[in-house]
């Protein structure tokens, strides 16, 4: 399971954070939904929620790529996947959660001319974001390894 956390912990994390492009970007999603002002999300907690994430996004998408770039040049995986891997998950979860916050009721379609495609294509990425806390271990399978190899801690 290590290499398959590894993969999963990495998914959409590189340099970047995962935070999303485009239509997928917690910052452009919240400023369509819910408006702008002066080139800032109009709602102040959704904007302080926004930047909460990109920030945890960035730092984890910068950590990540740190342990790539030590595993390409030659150190083993270590302890640092599993962690990567529920932080990973959690942190997607999260912008899929705050995703459909912005959105509203946009974020309840399934089908119909009432939703655009790409809130569609949202609404199902939420649902599958819920998997991942189970691909690869779930997350508290993911939270027991941490606590024992980890941190050392007794059973």
């Amino acid at each position: 399971l290590q290499h398959e956390r590894t993969m999963i912990a990495g998914m959409g994390s590189g340099p970047g954070g995962g935070g999303g492009s485009g239509l997928r970007s917690p910052s452009v999603v919240a400023k369509k939904y819910a408006g702008e002002v002066d080139g800032k999300i109009a709602d102040p907690s959704l904007r302080e929620a926004v930047a909460a994430h990109n920030m945890n996004s960035r730092a984890f998408g910068l950590t990540v790529q740190r342990t790539t770039d030590e595993a390409k040049a030659g150190a083993p995986p270590g302890p640092a996947s599993s962690m990567f891997k529920y932080y990973g998950t959690e942190q997607n979860k999260r912008k899929y959660e705050l995703l459909l916050q912005a959105m509203g009721t946009q974020a309840l379609g399934w089908e119909g001319d009432a939703f655009e495609e790409h809130e569609l294509s949202i609404t199902r990425e939420w649902l599958r974001s819920k998997a991942n806390s189970i691909e690869g271990g779930t997350s508290e399978v993911q939270l027991n390894i941490i606590a024992k190899r980890v941190l050392g801690l007794p059973e």
